[in-house]
């Protein structure tokens, strides 16, 4: 079963830490059956969160949800935007997949609409 939990260890992830000029960065994995399969790192800004480092393995669905766990928690705070600062390129590709960014935009300026997108499902 995959779950998602906030690390409180810094060890394993030293050069995010120390590549994002001392923000505070929290770090939330993806474990499937207590092994780590992803994980996403990011900070809180006064009105945004950044989504700073991701690794999903190339798996579409867990980008998904480690992408939607922040939301959540930045929705928690009040915000209602995430900028994606990501140095991989790459890592772009499923994001904008996903919907979660359009065109050459790194933000994501509404929250509330990925968090109740899926309200209605059931329903069609």
């Amino acid at each position: 079963m995959l779950e998602i939990v906030e690390n409180f260890s810094s060890e394993g992830y030293e050069d995010i830490l120390n590549s994002h000029g001392g923000k505070p960065v929290h770090i939330t994995e993806a474990l499937e059956r207590g092994k780590k399969t992803g994980f996403i790192a990011y900070s809180y800004g006064a009105e945004r969160a950044y989504i700073l480092a991701l690794d999903d393995g190339g798996d579409l669905m867990l980008c998904d949800g480690l992408v939607r766990s922040v939301m959540f928690k930045a929705s928690l705070k009040g915000m209602n935007c995430i900028e994606f600062e990501l140095s991989d390129e790459g890592m772009y590709e499923n994001i904008r997949k996903l919907k979660f960014l359009t065109g050459d935009s790194r933000i994501c300026g509404n929250i509330g609409r990925f968090m109740n997108g899926c309200a209605d499902c059931k329903h069609k």
